[in-house]
Order: structure tokens, then C-alpha cells, then sequence
């Protein structure tokens, strides 16, 4: 791994002495001023009610073992757990995966780099059929929710005017971490980077990016 790499510009990985706010929905979430985010968000179809209700039943196994008060190093062990198991789900690929479609994925790739270095700075991203990985920095005054639900609103009219379609395209809330230093930083890159092969999906069905400016520095993927 190369750890000797120079991190780019504005990263900072999660900093012990800055403020740190933790709320919990459905899944947990940490939130610090300038931040960079890994981030997953997928259709509201890619877990059918049977796998749904399979981590709704980890959930709560997991909660009548770890009663509160609940510190941050008892929700990083769920998170990573639970983010562990939905992907597993996502990867087999359930719904509409309606962004295996070169047109629908080609929006949600523009949506996502609109504001790119306006609002915030993509690292990197790779959209899969029914689930889409980006790390994403928020400039100071923008927040992660505004900025995800952003993209996920743009995109969700777009399919749903072509597709005649009501109701709702993604699932309501995403899965989100600050990532800690350059180390995590470099793994978290090649672990997006190789989504589509560990799910054994067809090239003609995913796009990936990466930011120019951090491959000028020696960041990609490996794979």
C-alpha cells in the first residue's frame, strides 16, 4: 500500500480534538466541520423485504446485547458490521438495478459532479446497477444530507419521468463514514474501485471516476 502518498489538497482525516456529533436513524452517523465521507446510497428495491427484515432482526439482536449508554467505538463496531452485511446484498444484485443503464447511470454521474469543487470535492465514485460508493469532502457551509439528497432527488425524477414511475427510487437514508487518515483513505478508494469485480458485474454495467487532480498525486485505483 502506499502510504507515502501526499494526501490531496483540504483532506483531513477525523481529527479526536474537533467536535464530533453522532446521531443514529436507522443506521449511526458522524458528522465533523471539513470531513471527508465515504458514502453509499442505493435503490429503495435493492433490499428485498426479506433481506430487509434480516438486518432489521441483526438491529435489534445487536441492540439487546449492547444496551445504552452505547459509546462511538460500540456504533463503529455496528456500523461497519451492518454496512458489511447490506453490501453483501447489494452485490447480488436485487430490483430494477436501473443504473446498469448507460443513460440513467450517465445522469447519475452528472449529478454527482455538478457541483464538484463548488459545493464539495469528489475523490472518487463507481455507480453499480442498484448502489452507487463516492467519497465526498462538504465545503464549509454545505452539509452531507443536502448534498446526497441533492443528487438522489435529480436522479430520481430523471428515472422516474422515463420509467412513468411514482413514489420512491432510493432508499430514504444512506450509509455514510468519516474517513480516519491517508491509510483509510487509500483503502476505502481501492475498496470502490473494486466493487465491480468482487460483484462479478459486466463491464457495459458500472462507470467509474476519479478525481484528476488527485491521480496527479499518485491516487487511483489499482485494479
Amino acid at each position: 500500500m502506499n502510504f507515502n502518498l501526499e494526501p490531496p489538497a483540504g483532506f483531513d482525516g477525523l481529527d479526536p480534538d474537533k467536535p464530533l456529533r453522532i446521531y443514529v436513524r436507522k443506521l449511526p452517523h458522524w458528522r465533523q466541520q471539513g470531513a471527508t465521507y465515504f458514502v453509499t446510497f442505493h435503490l429503495e428495491d435493492a433490499l428485498p423485504a426479506g433481506k430487509l427484515n434480516e438486518l432489521k432482526a441483526y438491529r435489534r439482536e445487536w441492540e439487546h446485547k449492547n444496551p445504552p449508554p452505547r459509546d462511538a467505538a460500540t456504533w463503529t463496531q455496528y456500523a461497519q458490521e451492518a454496512f458489511g452485511r447490506a453490501e453483501r446484498l447489494l452485490d447480488a444484485g436485487h430490483g430494477k438495478c436501473w443504473f446498469a443503464k448507460p443513460e440513467y447511470s450517465a445522469e447519475l454521474h452528472r449529478s454527482i459532479l455538478h457541483f464538484h469543487e463548488k459545493r464539495y470535492e469528489i475523490g472518487c465514485l463507481a455507480i453499480l446497477g442498484n448502489h452507487c460508493h463516492l467519497i465526498m469532502r462538504p465545503y464549509e457551509n454545505y452539509d452531507l444530507e443536502d448534498e446526497v439528497g441533492a443528487i438522489k432527488s435529480v436522479t430520481s425524477h430523471f428515472v422516474n419521468r422515463r420509467e412513468k414511475l411514482t413514489g420512491e427510487l432510493w432508499f430514504a437514508e444512506f450509509y455514510d463514514r468519516i474517513i480516519r487518515d491517508a491509510e483509510h483513505l487509500w483503502r476505502v478508494v481501492q475498496y470502490i474501485g473494486d466493487n465491480p469485480r468482487r460483484a462479478g458485474i459486466a463491464r457495459e454495467k458500472w462507470v467509474r471516476w476519479f478525481n484528476p487532480t488527485w491521480q496527479a498525486l499518485g491516487w487511483d485505483f489499482e485494479k
